[in-house]
């Protein structure tokens, strides 16, 4: 199988949408559009490495939008969309792949069927881009004021197509087609391609594979991404925890001042223990102890945060969303309701979620039981999970 690399393109600042943040970082159904972007071809089997191109001076956001990603490091845009394309190609020059696919990192509605027949037209020719034939009637008129259709203004759209991306090219075609370009101001890799006298097959995509370009758009491509998520799950955990010498004890990932601590072969934070089964269980990945086994010494006092990462990620890797969480404390002491807010904070950050997205409330049981007699907490989580509809 040749080597596929996939170069995102995320070095814009997105002017046309307006806001101080690029676009490539707003949020899509809670997470980065830039990390949806990426998911998609990471989860892809025929894509060997992922190199995306940035402006340098957002490597903040960007370092939040891919945290925990296997990815190598952002290679350096230009001050062009044309001259970053060609920074990236240059980068990967010492360690060239057979092909290279080139994709706006504001096109997150991507799917698998789409990289993989670009990558299939490659087979046959140096050039493949996705694309879509117009449907719409196309008229010629002016801009001035609303605007009038010119004489015989009607174009005739037969044999026109929207050009998309993914765009893919042999690699030792496209990147000296690129140098020989550079100043050209060519308004996308195939107009490049097509410049150095390389065919490019036109490959039907989904119109979906829209690209985020205003506040409409996001709009439509969140409702077009939930509705890809039609299997709905729910997940239930339970853990407890008894107390043990201390004078603080974890809960959602925030430190409560306490006379006692949890005993526990982590941190002991029971909330986050049954938030992440709650989430594995969802997605009928086991239990916390499957994956972390209490044995294994590198766990020893470990912060559950980790754990509860590790849960969302494989939601993530489904190509899935979480889409809520609801956390129920059991205990007579500590006070819960002080710290509730920080604890919604630090859940939904932990999982990427808006906190509007987290619930976090306490009980007790009236005196009665091992919470009742104050010997320790116990904590009970749901969590629903959105994957992709997958009928077998």
């Amino acid at each position: 199988m040749p080597t596929c690399t996939a170069l995102i393109v995320a070095a814009g600042r997105g002017l046309r949408f307006g806001g101080d943040m690029p676009k490539q970082y707003l949020h899509l159904a809670g997470q980065p559009i830039l990390r949806r972007t990426v998911e998609a071809f990471l989860r892809h089997p025929q894509i060997t490495t992922v190199r995306i191109v940035i402006d340098p001076s957002f490597s903040d956001l960007y370092d939040k939008a891919v945290e925990g990603l296997d990815l190598p490091p952002p290679i350096a845009g230009g001050p062009t969309r044309q001259d970053s394309v060609l920074n990236g190609l240059e980068a990967m020059a010492g360690h060239a792949p057979d092909l290279v696919l080139i994709h706006d990192a504001a096109r997150p509605l991507v799917d698998a069927t789409a990289i993989s027949d670009v990558i299939a037209a490659l087979e046959t020719g140096p050039a493949a881009i996705a694309a879509t034939p117009l449907a719409d009637t196309l008229k010629r008129g002016t801009v001035a004021g609303g605007g009038t259709i010119a004489s015989a203004g009607t174009v005739d759209r037969t044999a026109l197509w929207r050009a998309l991306t993914p765009q893919g090219f042999r690699f030792a075609e496209i990147l000296p087609a690129h140098r020989r370009a550079a100043g050209l101001n060519l308004t996308d890799d195939a107009a490049v391609a097509e410049e150095a006298g390389l065919p490019v097959t036109l490959v039907p995509s989904d119109q979906d594979n829209l690209k985020v370009t205003n506040q409409d758009d996001l709009a439509r491509a969140e409702k077009l991404f939930l509705a890809r998520l039609g299997d709905i799950r729910l997940g239930t955990g339970y853990d407890v925890h008894k107390f043990a010498p201390g004078d603080q004890v974890w809960l959602c990932g925030i430190s409560v001042p306490h006379d006692a601590g949890l005993e526990g072969h982590s941190d002991a934070d029971v909330a986050l223990h049954a938030l992440t089964d709650a989430i594995l269980g969802a997605i009928g990945a086991g239990d916390i102890g499957l994956h972390f086994p209490p044995s294994d010494p590198q766990w020893k006092g470990a912060n559950s945060a980790q754990f509860l990462n590790h849960a969302a990620d494989l939601v993530a890797a489904k190509g899935g969303v979480i889409a809520h969480v609801d956390i129920t404390i059991i205990c007579e002491r500590p006070k819960v309701g002080p710290h509730r807010e920080a604890m919604v904070a630090r859940v939904a950050d932990i999982l990427g979620l808006s906190p509007t997205r987290v619930s976090v409330k306490a009980t007790t049981t009236e005196g009665l039981g091992f919470a009742g007699r104050r010997e320790g907490i116990a904590a009970q989580a749901a969590a629903t999970v959105r994957l992709p509809l997958v009928l077998e």
